[in-house]
């Protein structure tokens, strides 16, 4: 049979990455076409994304694919979650969408538990409290950018913004708006109860389209400046985790929990329903959309984050080092302390070293000095976090976890990968590294009618994709 050829565009809080996934009938194959850095631009007190480039470079990546492989079968965008763009009515950008790290809502948790009593809020939504999410980012700028808001008409998540701008249609995708703390996770659809308490405008909210389905097709603009047909677009699991989660074939025979790791870990399993109570609650567990109509009940820990800023500030501050360097020296290290990665300070450091050192200092009256004693303490918090988010899924599930399934970039990193093995007693099952492009892709051929489901689409990754093992106990 002919190759299918679909394009995966996958932007993480870091970098942006466009692949070709190529469907032989058989094996699924992966090219990168176009890789680019996504930095946040601070613009006066604020952090912005530059949403320009990026979607230039989402241009610049489709083109290169055409050129490169010939035929374009559909287009699938993931990206991060909770931020969004807003469009007045003449179908026009507003302005530049805030940067989830951008500290504006750090009381507004407070603000809005004043309005809608915080357990009332999590038993209709399901999703973990962070200062950062849709909810409370939209209340601080109804409260703060109140012309902006008057001429604002829809609000797009990021992915819908990319998909509106390449093919007109404003949709909110189902995984992406399952993050903004604004959805009824037992109906999953808006919560316009919560959405009219908080006095947003209930037009604002487009209508919800399920991942495996079209978004809608090129517009001739874009065909015309890409010199490519009108192909379609295709709603997959558009938040970056729930495409990673897609990707995760886990372990035959093992209960296992899937671990997103990246610029954050997201850490849960999969479920048929909501899991909302108290003790969910209390731990603060979310209940995020999946592809297929399922849950994923999972936890945020901040993640490589703290390595990327450590690599980051030490290059500036000292000498260049590498990710693999860090790795190295943090291995030789005897530090036994951890950070605690999901402390306020460490949320958006101006001096990360510092920040570590005195968080160290502060609780263990231990200071570390040489890069490597920095980084182990940085590692040991991370999967210290695994292993405590582990014991709580078993806990509030009932379930016995016996394995962990790692996807990411971060399984690059065969002492983390080691570590985490070693903290959390479980086994790790390593791979793909590609994992979020690979479920964007799974979709878009369940859409296109090439794979009947998930579960075939799994199965097809195991044939295609080269695993690591780490023995837990």
């Amino acid at each position: 049979m002919k190759s299918i050829n679909c394009i995966g565009a996958d932007f993480g809080a870091s970098n942006g990455r466009i692949f070709v996934g190529r469907f032989d009938g058989t094996v699924l194959e992966l090219c990168e076409v176009h890789r680019f850095e996504n930095n946040p631009v601070r613009l006066g007190k604020s952090l912005y994304w530059d949403f320009l480039y990026l979607f230039n470079n989402l241009k610049i990546g489709i083109y290169k694919a055409k050129k490169q492989f010939g035929t374009i079968d559909s287009i699938g965008v993931d990206t991060w979650g909770v931020d969004y763009g807003l469009v007045d009515k003449y179908g026009n950008l507003i302005s530049n969408p805030y940067h989830y790290r951008d500290l504006r809502t750090k009381s507004a948790i407070e603000e809005v538990g004043n309005i809608i009593p915080l357990n009332q809020l999590y038993n209709t939504t399901g999703i973990q409290f962070m200062n950062f999410n849709t909810i409370f980012q939209l209340y601080i700028d109804y409260k703060t950018r109140p012309e902006i808001m008057k001429n604002a008409s829809s609000l797009l998540f990021i992915p819908d913004l990319f998909a509106y701008f390449l093919t007109g249609e404003k949709v909110n995708e189902y995984t992406i708006a399952s993050t903004s703390q604004l959805l009824d996770a037992h109906k999953r659809t808006w919560s316009f109860e919560i959405i009219e308490k908080l006095g947003f405008e209930k037009d604002l909210f487009n209508d919800i389209i399920y991942p495996g389905n079209t978004l809608g097709k090129l517009s001739k603009e874009i065909q015309e400046e890409l010199e490519i047909e009108n192909i379609p677009v295709i709603a997959v699991g558009s938040h970056d985790t729930a495409s990673a989660v897609a990707a995760a074939p886990f372990s035959d025979g093992k209960q296992t929990v899937y671990l997103s790791c990246g610029t954050w870990s997201l850490m849960g399993v999969e479920l048929d329903s909501p899991l909302i109570n108290e003790k969910t609650f209390e731990k603060n567990f979310t209940n995020e959309g999946g592809v297929e109509n399922k849950i994923r009940f999972l936890k945020n820990i901040t993640g490589l984050w703290i390595i990327q800023q450590l690599k980051s500030a030490w290059s500036k501050k000292f000498e260049e080092v590498s990710y693999n360097l860090i790795s190295e020296l943090a291995q030789k290290s005897d530090v036994d302390y951890a950070i605690d990665p999901d402390s306020q300070e460490f949320l958006a450091p101006v001096d990360i070293i510092s920040e570590i050192k005195n968080f160290c200092k502060a609780h263990f009256e231990k200071e570390p000095q040489t890069l490597g004693d920095i980084a182990k303490a940085a590692y040991n918090g991370i999967v210290k976090k695994y292993q405590n988010t582990v014991e709580e899924i078993e806990k509030l599930t009932g379930l016995k976890i016996s394995a962990i399934n790692m996807v990411g970039g971060g399984i690059r990193d065969k002492y983390f990968c080691e570590l985490t093995a070693k903290f959390t007693k479980r086994d790790v099952v390593a791979g793909p590294v590609e994992a979020t492009v690979l479920g964007n892709i799974l979709m878009q051929l369940i859409a296109l009618g090439e794979i009947k489901n998930l579960q075939e689409g799994r199965e097809l990754l195991k044939k295609s994709v080269q695993f690591e093992y780490y023995k837990g106990r």
